[in-house]
């Protein structure tokens, strides 16, 4: 593995910084403030910077970034505002790079070209009581005729109301388990698909999660990604690539948070001098930036190893409980250092300490996480789960 990026992936990281840091920036706290979609700003990173098709190839307008790229510009989008780090990665590795991966010829000529420029994708796999579990969901597709007729719920639908379309998931066997479970492309506005109102969150707070409500809804046959039966394997697979888009937004957060604590450390005074000068606040910076430093080489290397064709899934876990793990530790950190100052709204780092939470739950729990990681390595070292 290379440790240095090519001057391809340098150049790459410093257009997206330079925009999001002048055009971006100005404009989060606004959006944060009163719980909004940024759907301007999106709009403008797929039409001006191409980021709406990262995952897609050039024939359908993209611009097929590797993985390594990718994962540089989810870090980036997270230093400055983890929302929007979000809404871009579940669009390209749960929604563009299924339909990319799973899609017919004909659904990838039909969606593509427009979820590159004009559209928004969304994810919707998991249920009321059916997070982890995803063997518990109930919302059902029944083949009539050339239609599937779908009924009911889901939640925590990231980028809910302002998608453009939903990769969903539904039984088409209720009896049959995981291998019940199948993929569909769900298009915004189709008779029976009620869309809630987003969830009251904790942080990230211009990100959408909202509730899809499902009433003998149709869908298309032809709208089916693979077969039927095929939904849990589908998306078990590009969850993996999730979970790095997770890992590098937590890394993105982390890094924001650290760079906050640094520059304050140097104005705060305390006793006559700098508090950067006492060993304690030494110390957390140096746990701060080591655990940092772990987390982005973990992330990398999972971006890596999919570049290389190898298989990720164990790594894309580790990685993304790593540094979920450590955006949470280096933001409570940053808020410490910054004392009473760090409680409030003034000081960005209590936006990033927010933020950073839900880092360890969505895209698989913390313990799914270990359960993944820990059946992973038990397989590779010759037991049978």
């Amino acid at each position: 593995m290379q440790f240095e990026l090519t001057e391809e992936q340098q150049m790459l990281r410093q257009t997206v910084r330079e925009f999001v840091e002048t055009e971006v920036a100005p404009v989060v706290e606004e959006y944060e403030r009163e719980s909004k979609f940024p759907a301007e700003v999106v709009m403008r990173l797929w039409k001006e910077l191409g980021l709406g098709g990262m995952c897609c190839p050039e024939e359908f307008g993209g611009i097929s970034l590797d993985p390594v790229s990718y994962t540089l510009v989810i870090e980036e989008l997270a230093r400055v505002w983890p929302s929007l780090s979000i809404i871009v990665s579940v669009h390209n590795a749960v929604g563009v790079q299924l339909i990319v991966d799973h899609g017919t010829d004909s659904q990838r000529q039909k969606y593509l070209p427009d979820l590159t420029k004009n559209r928004v994708a969304a994810f919707s796999l998991s249920e009321a009581g059916a997070g982890s579990d995803v063997a518990a969901i109930r919302s059902t597709a029944v083949l009539e005729g050339d239609h599937y007729v779908c009924n009911g719920e889901k939640n925590w639908v990231t980028n809910g109301a302002n998608a453009g379309l939903y990769i969903i998931f539904l039984k088409t066997d209720p009896d049959a388990g995981n291998k019940g479970l199948s993929a569909f492309i769900l298009e915004q506005g189709t008779p029976g698909l009620a869309v809630g109102r987003p969830e009251r969150k904790m942080g990230i707070k211009a990100s959408e999660a909202v509730v899809l409500s499902l009433e003998d809804c149709r869908i298309p046959v032809e709208n089916r990604l693979g077969e039927e039966g095929q939904g849990f394997k589908i998306a078990m697979q590009e969850l993996d690539s999730g979970r790095i888009g997770v890992g590098a937004q937590a890394v993105g957060i982390a890094e924001a948070a650290l760079a906050r604590a640094i520059g304050y450390t140097k104005e705060r005074e305390a006793f006559g001098k700098p508090i950067n000068e006492f060993q304690a606040i030494q110390w957390m910076l140096a746990d701060m930036a080591t655990r940092l430093e772990a987390a982005r080489l973990m992330v990398y290397r999972a971006a890596w190893m999919k570049q290389q064709g190898q298989k990720f899934s164990r790594q894309a876990s580790m990685a993304k409980l790593f540094a979920s793990e450590t955006a949470t530790f280096v933001t409570h950190r940053a808020l410490q250092i910054h004392g009473g100052y760090g409680y409030t709204e003034d000081y960005q780092v209590e936006r990033f300490y927010r933020d950073a939470r839900v880092t360890e739950i969505y895209e698989g729990t913390s313990e799914i996480q270990r359960l993944v990681i820990s059946r992973a390595w038990l397989r590779e070292h010759g037991f049978e789960m």
